[in-house]
């Protein structure tokens, strides 16, 4: 008989049930949620001084929920918004557990009663015309390479994706013919449509010509698919290039976000 008061058999559930059954959150989202435990399980272990696969819901108590928190931010100097992240994740397990489990409505409602953390709003720079510009005129595009990465900048700045999204798409998804279009599987595996500009389906079929429509778009230097740190590490050693030319981008961490910023502020702006 499993025993409902261990934490180990609710974590298992709240991962299987919760996150991929009920909510299919997207994998970055379950690897998040993931690395939360993985930080915390030892930490609540070493506090209360029971062994992890012996420990009860009861164990995670709000004090030792307090003592994390702290912990994060003391000795491995994580932001406000991290820290709050991770607080989210108990949050979210201590809820699940209360629904199912009345005997625990208490402990999860003390739980739940830990508050966030206020922090400070980031501002997100974009991008001028002018300097997305000069970003795109750096990948030599009379190679393989530098017509991939020019191919990637501009998908980027056409649709607003975010460096995984743009990782994990397929040749199935883009719609050369006309009207073209785009179909981006996103945050929470949902899709969004996204019209592609005149000039993208030349360039794609350049990009993917002759090859399956299951492969990604996207391919690194081995013909493997490009990973989300590799397109972050692609945008950045462009712009450090475009900076010689627009000094007004040294004082910008120029990222796939900024990229994604700009296509709304395009769209306010009328330009």
């Amino acid at each position: 008989m499993i025993d409902k008061n261990l934490l180990g058999t609710w974590i298992r559930r709240f991962l299987l049930e919760y996150l991929v059954g009920e909510r299919n959150l997207s994998r970055n989202t379950q690897a998040s949620y993931r690395d939360t435990l993985t930080l915390l399980l030892p930490f609540a272990s070493k506090r209360t001084g029971v062994a992890i696969d012996k420990m009860t819901v009861d164990d995670l108590s709000p004090s030792v929920v307090r003592q994390f928190l702290d912990y994060l931010e003391r000795e491995r100097h994580c932001t406000g918004v991290t820290r709050n992240q991770r607080l989210g994740t108990i949050h979210s397990l201590a809820r699940f557990i209360g629904m199912r489990s009345p005997v625990h409505l208490s402990w999860c409602t003390e739980v739940r009663m830990v508050p966030f953390k206020k922090t400070d709003k980031t501002l997100v720079t974009y991008l001028e015309k002018v300097e997305m510009d000069a970003l795109l005129r750096q990948p030599d595009r009379r190679t393989a390479l530098g017509l991939r990465d020019y191919c990637l900048l501009l998908f980027l700045y056409n649709s607003g994706a975010r460096a995984d999204e743009a990782a994990r798409l397929t040749i199935d998804h883009l719609r050369l013919n006309d009207p073209p279009s785009v179909r981006i599987r996103g945050k929470g595996n949902k899709i969004r449509m996204c019209p592609l500009w005149p000039m993208m389906p030349p360039l794609l079929e350049k990009l993917i010509n002759g090859r399956g429509t299951d492969q990604v778009v996207f391919l690194g230097r081995a013909n493997r698919p490009m990973t989300r740190f590799g397109i972050h590490r692609l945008v950045t050693h462009y712009a450090e290039m475009a900076s010689d030319e627009m000094p007004s981008m040294q004082a910008k961490r120029v990222s796939p976000h900024n990229i994604r910023h700009y296509v709304p502020f395009l769209t306010m702006s009328c330009n």
